[in-house]
């Protein structure tokens, strides 16, 4: 009886985990409160619907979205068309026969949305549009952290008791990994003329929320962290098959260092398709962490990103690090840093970019496909060690993604105070003869 219930505890404990786990998967302990809200401005009333402002305010401190951009989908709720657009634009227009002389931009029950391009016409631009979909994180760069666009809609209400908000909303960006809550009504959104002298509002707001997990975004990770060390010779690599296996058709295609310029020659680059250098972790990006130097007061660790795919370049990449040093970092050499404070109290995360137009670009693989910098500490002489593998992150995202760590056992360890004893085979000799000495 007491094996029975033994076991029926053991399962629920798993189940409960199991659950606990899947239900918690978006939420990022890095970033509790990271979110991407969408913000539905009705500004103006027409004949058969309204003109409405809609805006994608990224509020995540470290994840972007990056090219190809944001997709933005939805559902409508009665038989809605969308008359015009500015600032972005739907793909598809769908069928709109039954309408007489100019036709509707889109009158898809389930329409999708992007962004315009950079070199869009002023008279269709509105401000904070036409980047291609990319926008920055919260904390790199604020101004550039929202996407907006104006839609004219018909055949919808034409006040705010006979109007419906749009359902089923999705995000991709640019990829699945978003999911987005339903519409709520919220106070209504203000605005300030040019001259600041004048405040107008909305007839009516709506806010989604949508929140991100990697699980959705990619069933595999996308990133590792090997570590190195100047008092340990041994370079600790990925964890093999981090990202996949070379023999695993669902991580795409991997090619030989050797003939994948000629590959990437025929495909084209920034197709955004992974054309994966084969290596033993099977990762778009390696970041490697070394402990370079050691000084009386200070010590020196050495950053480098490779970027392992020959399609993709990543513009505007971030790193984020978690290290109980980093409320002493002291300098950085050649990127940019701002701490991250997810707890209060507690500065031992660090957000890593680029500097724009030097190394913001992380390229292609191959001979400048890595970038690098040093970051100098300051010792907390009541903290400092390198035992037990300290000097090493505690955990690496990189664009938002959390990367794989090697095991803390395989970590590169102080050497022993005493040194190794060698055996040659002239000791194995004389303790043999003693042996049969003592034998007979």
């Amino acid at each position: 009886m007491e094996i029975l219930f033994s076991r029926f505890s053991a399962l629920f404990l798993f189940l409960l985990s199991w659950t606990i786990f899947t239900t918690t998967e978006a939420y990022d302990a890095l970033d509790p409160t990271g979110n991407i809200t969408i913000k539905w401005d009705i500004l103006s009333w027409t004949p058969d619907g309204y003109v409405a402002r809609v805006t994608i305010f990224n509020y995540q401190q470290y994840r972007h979205i990056q090219a190809p951009g944001w997709q933005l989908g939805w559902t409508w709720l009665k038989k809605e068309v969308i008359w015009n657009m500015v600032g972005a634009q739907a793909t598809e227009q769908g069928d709109c026969s039954k309408f007489k002389g100019d036709p509707p931009h889109c009158c898809k029950k389930t329409p999708t949305v992007v962004d315009m391009l950079p070199g869009t016409p002023y008279n269709r631009q509105i401000s904070n549009c036409c980047r291609g979909g990319v926008v920055s994180s919260w904390a790199q760069d604020p101004t550039t952290a929202a996407s907006a666009f104006l839609i004219s809609v018909g055949q919808s209400g034409t006040t705010n008791t006979t109007v419906r908000a749009p359902r089923n909303v999705t995000l991709k960006a640019p990829g699945p990994g978003y999911t987005c809550g339903p519409a709520k009504i919220v106070a209504p959104t203000t605005f300030f003329t040019d001259d600041k002298r004048r405040k107008t509002q909305a007839m009516l707001t709506w806010n989604m929320t949508c929140t991100y997990s990697q699980f959705l975004a990619k069933k595999t990770p996308t990133c590792c962290v090997s570590l190195s060390s100047f008092y340990d010779k041994t370079i600790v690599p990925c964890p093999t098959c981090s990202c996949g296996c070379q023999n695993n058709s669902h991580t795409g295609t991997c090619v030989d260092q050797k003939i994948a310029s000629v590959i990437q020659a025929s495909s084209g680059k920034n197709n955004h398709e992974e054309l994966l250098q084969c290596t033993q972790h099977m990762c778009p990006i390696r970041v490697h962490w070394h402990v370079k130097t050691n000084y009386k007061e200070y010590w020196r660790v050495k950053v480098t990103i490779t970027n392992f795919n020959y399609n993709m370049n990543y513009s505007q990449w971030n790193l984020v690090a978690q290290h109980p040093n980093f409320d002493n970092v002291t300098q950085l050499f050649s990127f940019n840093y701002k701490p991250l404070s997810p707890y209060y109290g507690i500065n031992d995360t660090a957000m890593l970019w680029g500097i724009k137009f030097y190394n913001d670009m992380l390229s292609q693989a191959g001979p400048l496909g890595n970038v690098q910098s040093e970051l100098l500490f300051q010792k907390t002489l009541s903290k400092f060690t390198f035992e037990k593998g300290w000097a090493f992150p505690r955990r690496i995202y990189f664009n938002g993604d959390n990367c794989v760590m090697p095991p803390p056992d395989a970590y590169p360890w102080l050497p022993n105070a005493t040194p190794k004893l060698v055996t040659s085979p002239f000791i194995i000799l004389l303790i043999s003869c003693f042996s049969v000495l003592i034998l007979m």
